[in-house]
């Protein structure tokens, strides 16, 4: 063969080649194109499920925006068994309480002081309207999907000693709680000292609630949650913000936090699910609480939730939910945490105040007041106080008991630290 045909063959396989990749390269940036595109389609269509119209719009100084939404065009009423739901505006009775919130320790340094949102620094709602906080198109992409937005990973849920040994050990959450067990539980309440801890990777969270719970710790666990938390992740910053959480079949394919998917029916229009929780508690600085009650209304079997003294939030229907529609079997407050160990190392993330329990008043963090309700609708004193945490050189809990606080708990941690690897 002459050199000129070599020379001509090997410039049509060039060509080819050229072509060739030209061709592949272009599919796989349409192919790029059309996945992304599909992408946002799918989100918009999810934020226009989330974002109602709005009857007037609040900007709050924290960057969020609160939308005033008409009370019977909530998420909630996406729920197909909700369409012809008749809203109830109050519970039919409210459990009586065992103290007087409004009486004030006569002991200075244990003063603690009200609490509001920051968006009502900027305006109301009015009523027959309820605050939505707008979900935005970057929220919904920090999720790993479209589908799993506003939902916890499954088994986030502390386990007592009881419990099944192998689900104990759950992969990156860590917990200190109390809890009760063994009886009918119809609600629970706390008041929750408030703290902004830090959160070191944006894929962690810090939260403390309160956890009502029925079935077996398995796929058919049934649970009722509501606390303050910080989650990057789900927010877009630090701050700590008041959440709610419910699901009927351990945390897979029903529930969310706050109003991010259809169940919770809200009928206040002063509190705004997921939204900033201002002022907060500091070291040797002013203390800050919320109180919230969980309970069960004896008529008609909702679940409502009450915060602070006066704020009746609204209700999860009964229907949403199979052991809970009887009763609780379980009741847990505390915290939890997130770690990640991104670098081979436990994570710094602090649960409370980032300091361990034994730190005290004005330090550490509590739950006092803690108590459930029994089947005579009636807040009693919680028998048989246990408490639980995986790793207690991390974060840890130590329970007591007096006049003014009934039965608490100091709780939390640094995280990393010397003892804590």
């Amino acid at each position: 063969m002459g050199a000129a045909a070599q020379f001509s063959k090997e410039r049509v396989f060039r060509g080819f080649l050229f072509w060739f990749c030209f061709w592949g390269l272009l599919s796989l940036t349409c192919a790029g194109r059309l996945s992304v595109s599909k992408q946002n389609l799918e989100v918009h269509k999810h934020l226009n499920r989330l974002n109602k119209p709005a009857v007037k719009s609040i900007q709050s100084p924290d960057g969020d925006i609160i939308d005033c939404v008409h009370i019977s065009k909530q998420p909630a009423f996406d729920h197909p068994f909700l369409k012809d739901h008749k809203i109830q505006m109050k519970p039919s009775y409210s459990p009586e309480s065992l103290f007087d919130e409004n009486k004030v320790s006569e002991k200075p340094k244990e003063r603690v002081n009200p609490i509001t949102q920051l968006w009502h620094q900027n305006g109301v709602c009015s009523e027959g309207t309820i605050p939505v906080r707008r979900t935005k198109k970057e929220d919904v992409l920090r999720a790993s999907s479209v589908k799993r937005y506003g939902r916890k990973k499954h088994r986030s849920v502390p386990l007592p000693r009881s419990a099944d040994p192998d689900l104990i050990n759950q992969s990156g959450h860590q917990h200190a709680i109390a809890y009760v067990e063994g009886g009918k539980f119809y609600g629970a309440k706390a008041t929750i000292n408030v703290w902004e801890p830090k959160v070191q990777n944006s894929n962690e969270f810090s939260l403390s609630q309160l956890w009502i719970l029925g079935g077996s710790f398995g796929q058919d666990l049934n649970s009722i949650e509501a606390g303050w938390q910080v989650s990057p992740d789900l927010y877009g910053d630090n701050n700590t913000r008041l959440f709610t959480y419910w699901t009927s079949d351990a945390y897979q394919a029903t529930g969310c936090y706050n109003l991010l998917c259809s169940g919770f029916i809200q009928i206040n229009s002063q509190i705004a699910m997921g939204a900033s929780i201002s002022p907060v508690s500091g070291f040797h600085n002013p203390q800050y609480d919320i109180s919230i009650t969980i309970w069960k209304d004896p008529k008609e079997g909702h679940w409502w939730m009450q915060f602070g003294d006066g704020y009746v939030l609204g209700y999860w229907p009964s229907f949403l939910f199979s052991y809970l529609a009887d009763s609780a079997s379980i009741v847990e407050w505390g915290g939890e945490v997130v770690n990640m160990e991104e670098d081979g190392h436990h994570t710094t993330t602090q649960m409370g105040s980032g300091q361990f329990p034994d730190e005290g008043f004005t330090k550490a963090s509590y739950f006092r007041n803690i108590q459930v309700v029994d089947s005579s609708n009636n807040l009693k004193e919680p028998k048989g106080l246990n408490t639980f945490t995986e790793k207690s050189n991390c974060y840890d809990v130590e329970v007591g008991k007096n006049e003014d606080w009934g039965h608490y708990f100091y709780y939390g941690g640094p995280g990393r630290n010397p003892n804590c690897q």
